[in-house]
This record gives C-alpha cells, sequence and structure tokens, in this order.
C-alpha cells in the first residue's frame, strides 16, 4: 500500500495508460481523481474502481476547466500530492507540410498547454506545503522520433525537455517531476499511431520493438507508481523509458 492517504489526479484517465495508472494507485491506497474529456467514461470508470475514485470532467488545454479541476479536488480532499498528466492526442501519420493548422493546434494544446495549465493549477498548492509529485506521460517520440508523426513528436520532446526543467526548479522547493515513455500500447490511440489498425502494421509496428510487444497500461501502471511513490523520493528530472527496447 504504498500510497495510502495520497490524493492523485490522473487526467486522460478513463482510459488507455491513464486507466491504468489509475487502478494501480487505487491498488496502492490512493485516493484518485479520474479526470477526463469524456465525463461520461469517467463516471463510470470513477463507479467501477469504487469509494476512492472520483470523476471530473476536464478539458486539459482550458485554463477555466483545468482551474475547476484544482478547485474541486481541494474541495474533496484540501491537497493533491500527485499530477499525472496523462491526456494526450495525436494526428494521423502525414508528410509534416500537409498536416492541418487546426491539428497543429490540437496537438500543442492539448500535449503541451494543458503541462503549463497544470502546473500553473497545481504548483502552487505544493510549494506551499513543500511536497507533491508530477509525471508526464511523454513519449519514446521525444526520443526517437517516426516519421510523419513531425508535429506529435516534437509535443513530446517539448514535454520531456519540460519536464527536466520542471524538476530543477522544483526540487529545491520538495517537488519532483518526472516523465514516462511509452512507445505505442493497446490504447485508443493505437490505431492514430499506425494509421490503420491492421494485422499486418501491427507486425510492422511490433517489428521496431525488441521485446515483441506493446505496451500495455497496466506496464504504464507500474512505472507510474514507482516513480510517484516515496520509493523514488531520490528520482527527478527523469523521463523513464517503458518501451520494450524501442529507443536502444
Amino acid at each position: 500500500m504504498r500510497l495510502t492517504g495520497k490524493t492523485a489526479i490522473v487526467t486522460g484517465g478513463a482510459s488507455g495508460f491513464g486507466a491504468g495508472i489509475v487502478r494501480r494507485f487505487l491498488q496502492e491506497g490512493a485516493r484518485v481523481m479520474v479526470a477526463d474529456i469524456n465525463g461520461e467514461a469517467a463516471r463510470q470508470f470513477a463507479v467501477e474502481m469504487g469509494d476512492h475514485a472520483t470523476a471530473q470532467t476536464v478539458d486539459v488545454g482550458d485554463g477555466g476547466s483545468v482551474n475547476d479541476m484544482a478547485r474541486a479536488a481541494r474541495d474533496l480532499w484540501g491537497h493533491v500530492d500527485i499530477l499525472v498528466n496523462n491526456a494526450g492526442v495525436t494526428h494521423m501519420p502525414t508528410p509534416l507540410d500537409e498536416i492541418s493548422e487546426d491539428d497543429f493546434d490540437r496537438v500543442v494544446r492539448v500535449n503541451m498547454k494543458s503541462v503549463y495549465l497544470t502546473a500553473r493549477a497545481f504548483v502552487p498548492g505544493m510549494k506551499e506545503r513543500g511536497a507533491g509529485a508530477i509525471l508526464n506521460v511523454a513519449s519514446t517520440a521525444g526520443v526517437s522520433p517516426r516519421p510523419n508523426l513531425s508535429w506529435y513528436n516534437a509535443s513530446k520532446g517539448w514535454m520531456i525537455n519540460a519536464t527536466k526543467s520542471m524538476a530543477v526548479e522544483l526540487a529545491p522547493l520538495g517537488i519532483r517531476v518526472n516523465a514516462l515513455n511509452p512507445v505505442a500500447g493497446e490504447t485508443p490511440l493505437l490505431a492514430s499511431f499506425m494509421g490503420e489498425d491492421t494485422p499486418e502494421m501491427r507486425a510492422k509496428f511490433l517489428s521496431t520493438i525488441p521485446l515483441g510487444r506493446f505496451s500495455q497500461p497496466e506496464d504504464l501502471g507500474n512505472a507510474a507508481l514507482f516513480l510517484c511513490s516515496d520509493e523514488a523520493s531520490m528520482i527527478t528530472g527523469v523521463a523513464m523509458e517503458v518501451d520494450g527496447g524501442r529507443c536502444i
């Protein structure tokens, strides 16, 4: 029960990697806010997870919505110990000069601006308490970019750099900031990464992963648990690859 007494928010928590993190945190004793733009999915998942889970509808790219989430968490718990910035989007595999401006803006808004907005909403409380853990779910795409996902790759590279910058600034204040770099996994975004979800495309993608499988929500849940627990109290500024060897 490594998170007993801890409070945590997981954005994009109703499905995919976020749901895996929510499950693992709850198993280890945390109280968790399942924050998702799909409010109904968040509510259903929170009910399924039991009394220590609560749902919150949030658009992580909107400052007012993020502030509402922060206010709801304070009203519920008084403070937030752990913040997981997991919500993310991609664009379909497309030559970089053919990506629409709307798709580009959406990637920037959800993958990048959200980290700023949640920091603005939650870091002051963590500073006041002299403690906190922030985890950003980035991607191997930010380390080893793939063609035709250029602006998604760039957003995740930004997230990794933001993680390190946040870590070095906030460390003296007792706040740790880390990131996870999953390879593509069994999540709703898989088809978007591959362009189409066919046995042939899966085989081609899996051939680039030495361990021969996709990241699973459970893999991310286990890694997130470690980095957000007191067992990782000396770890900050790390971008941990959970990728089956993809980036070697």
